[in-house]
């Protein structure tokens, strides 16, 4: 069977409305590989893709085991460039400026260890306090590693905050580089961060990176599937967004865009394979581009076409999540709307529930994705102790961790699901991730939950 008879079949398997599109919500559920008894709040951490869509993937692990060499020589490539045409429209961005890789840690990582730093030691990266930790280690590695030639600074935010206020705290930063007699040489910021899960004001960060002449390096870990991306309207310097957690890909497989006029300043895929071209010529008949294959795709391209043997068969599944979205779900546009939708009156909802608040800004920017934050009754420290209301529970800070593990455990074993906790502030959040899957039945069950959870917590039921 192939891709369009795969996704034809699931459109008539899924639970259909008037318009002839699934129906959003439990109905689609079936549709997605879910232990019965599993309710699945978190798809933003991990992601899950349907069961068309891992049929699809099982396709070509066959293919790549009946004829190894013929499969991977020579159709490989063909279905790679199928799925990077088909993401390239999703984000508009031009087909020869997008390839695969794995994650988006791994995209970040690409761009920092191939970028060259100024001898002088006057460079300096961005990042906020709110950056995914892998990706900061990644900044922090760079720093290690090339000694003196480059450091790094971090903006702290403090939610709620409003887009404005974000892009203020950026330019009096790069005044403060530039005071110091130092250079602002690149920022790495998010599409949505993860811990808070909110839309960050990141194309207006791009126009100010450009506007001061500063590199932009976009971590849309949380991106394409949730927000729409433009890159040719927005242009950033670097962008890299994962298709397995909003895009319905299997894992691992994230869009790593270069535009052309970038693409000299990334000599090397990671890990570094036969596509580099070395800069001196030790090595005979080696300081030669590739071949030409007759294809016309770019160095760029074909650098990471093949970085070593690997399963690739996420990357082939891209194209068909994309038509799976569009002749299943109806669309991009239709997918988008209603997780906004779900996750603004679903955390609204839950917060109502516990008697707490939302984490929102006063122009309602940031939920505008499909990640919500609801703060528990819960406070930690002597801070906590001022700030929290009648009824809520306040933790020292050495029973904070464990109540913390402890919450996560019984959310695993006993309510067969997982909501993203995280501490800030002086108080307990929980990250609800809203999917086509998901309705508000679906809140108001995790309202119930964290309810118990937090009542437990309050009579220390995790000390023992």
């Amino acid at each position: 069977m192939n891709a369009t008879e795969e996704v034809s079949g699931q459109r008539e398997a899924a639970a259909k409305g008037s318009d002839g599109l699934a129906t959003f919500g439990h109905a689609l559920k079936p549709e997605f590989p879910f232990d019965p008894e599993w309710r699945n709040l978190n798809q933003g951490s991990f992601g899950t893709a349907p069961n068309a869509i891992m049929a699809r993937r099982a396709h070509y692990q066959t293919q790549y085991e009946l004829r190894p060499d013929a499969f991977i020589r020579r159709e490989v490539p063909r279905l790679l460039d199928e799925s990077r045409a088909e993401v390239a429209k999703l984000i508009n961005a031009p087909v020869q400026s997008v390839v695969f890789v794995s994650n988006a840690t791994e995209g970040v990582n690409t761009v920092l260890k191939n970028l060259q730093w100024n001898e002088d030691g006057k460079d300096v990266m961005i990042g906020f306090n709110t950056i995914y930790d892998d990706c900061a280690r990644a900044e922090d590695f760079v720093v290690d590693y090339f000694k003196d030639k480059v450091d790094v600074t971090e903006i702290t935010l403090t939610y709620p905050i409003e887009d404005d206020e974000i892009i203020a705290l950026f330019n009096e930063r790069v005044k403060k580089i530039e005071a110091e007699g130092k250079r602002a040489r690149l920022a790495l910021f998010d599409v949505v961060s993860s811990n808070p899960g909110v839309l960050f004001p990141w194309e207006a960060m791009v126009s100010a990176c450009r506007d001061l002449g500063i590199m932009s390096l976009l971590d849309g870990a949380q991106g394409i599937g949730m927000v729409h991306l433009d890159m040719t309207a927005t242009s950033p310097d670097f962008m890299v967004t994962n298709c397995h957690k909003w895009l319905h890909v299997p894992r691992g497989c994230a869009v790593f865009h270069v535009p052309e006029r970038n693409q000299h300043l990334i000599p090397s895929s990671l890990a570094t394979a036969r596509g580099y071209i070395p800069q001196n010529n030790h090595r005979e008949g080696r300081t030669q581009p590739m071949p030409d294959d007759g294809t016309g795709k770019n160095h760029f391209v074909r650098n990471f076409e093949w970085t070593g043997t690997r399963d690739d068969s996420p990357f082939l599944c891209v194209k068909d999540a994309v038509a799976w979205r569009r002749d299943v779900l109806g669309g991009e546009d239709r997918i988008i709307s209603y997780l906004q939708d779900l996750n603004l009156k679903g955390i609204q909802h839950v917060a109502d529930k516990l008697g707490t608040t939302y984490l929102q800004n006063k122009s309602g920017t940031l939920t505008n994705c499909g990640m919500g934050n609801v703060a528990l009754p819960l406070w930690v420290g002597d801070n906590g102790k001022a700030r929290g209301s009648p009824g809520h529970a306040i933790l020292s800070k050495e029973d904070a961790p464990k109540a913390f593990n402890w919450m996560q455990g019984r959310m695993f074993d006993e309510y067969k699901t997982f909501m993203a906790l995280w501490v800030r502030w002086d108080r307990f959040w929980v990250r609800i991730s809203a999917q086509v899957y998901l309705e508000m039945d679906d809140y108001e069950w995790a309202g119930r939950v964290l309810g118990e959870l937090s009542q437990r917590v309050a009579k220390g039921e995790f000390r023992s």
